[in-house]
């Protein structure tokens, strides 16, 4: 139960969407969780520090997010994400502890995505590289629901390799272009893939150009927090001193 207090502070501050994120110093244009910009819905940002904090059964790790964690409730969020589709490794037990919705990775979207089409479909993932996603980290996302998932990656392309090196420099188009390149060998060497998501949080910049050249939905983490933000924050759909007409 969400106490009277941080009802008020929330509401006082618009419900902002707190998002934690790794201490790195990459390129974040527009698109990305780390830009404000990116979003219609007040963010507020808290930043972990350490290294090897993503590692599966990480003490350390844990309680700096927790800790983290009850720092952003303390700002007054409404709701918490994260920076990094690899944080779904503390999903559980920040969703446990916190007295707000956590929803850490874009992978939590797996399930919905799994029940838009038929059986025979498959969902393809687009990771950073080849050996950050583990078959552990699908089962956290999907409670151990089957579905069937084609992982691929950013691994070996030259633009993103700068880009999201410390102190990167981004060539959008320039990466742009290698991203809907991956994309296009997925589902060209995969034809049952009917939907893309991106676990990795550098790649939501590119996805309407890789809907163009799909033509399937792509869903990142930007999709999760607009959905979350709105049902946290419903508007009315008319005004209630208005007539109805007929």
């Amino acid at each position: 139960m969400i106490s009277d207090r941080l009802q008020q502070s929330q509401l006082k501050h618009n419900r902002p969407i707190g998002i934690i994120t790794l201490e790195e110093n990459i390129p974040s244009p527009p698109g990305t969780p780390k830009n404000p910009d990116t979003f219609s819905n007040p963010v507020c940002y808290e930043v972990v520090r350490g290294t090897g904090l993503l590692e599966l059964d990480n003490p350390a790790g844990l309680q700096s997010f927790l800790t983290a964690g009850f720092n952003l409730v303390e700002k007054g969020v409404c709701a918490i994400s994260g920076n990094c589709g690899l944080m779904i490794v503390y999903q559980n037990q920040l969703a446990a502890a916190l007295p707000v919705p956590v929803f850490l990775s874009s992978l939590l979207q797996l399930p919905f995505m799994a029940r838009l089409s038929g059986p025979d479909s498959a969902i393809g993932i687009i990771a950073s590289s080849s050996n950050s996603l583990s078959d552990q980290h699908l089962r956290i996302a999907t409670c151990g629901t089957p579905m069937k998932t084609i992982v691929t990656s950013m691994e070996g392309k030259k633009h993103f390799g700068e880009a999201v090196s410390e102190n990167g420099v981004l060539d959008f188009k320039a990466v742009q272009a290698e991203v809907v390149e991956v994309a296009l060998e997925l589902v060209g060497q995969h034809p049952d893939v009917t939907s893309i998501l991106f676990e990795c949080v550098d790649l939501p910049p590119y996805a309407d150009a890789v809907q163009q050249a799909t033509g399937l939905p792509v869903f990142d983490i930007t999709t999760l927090i607009g959905h979350v933000h709105s049902t946290l924050v419903r508007r009315p759909f008319t005004r209630m001193d208005r007539r109805l007409r007929t």
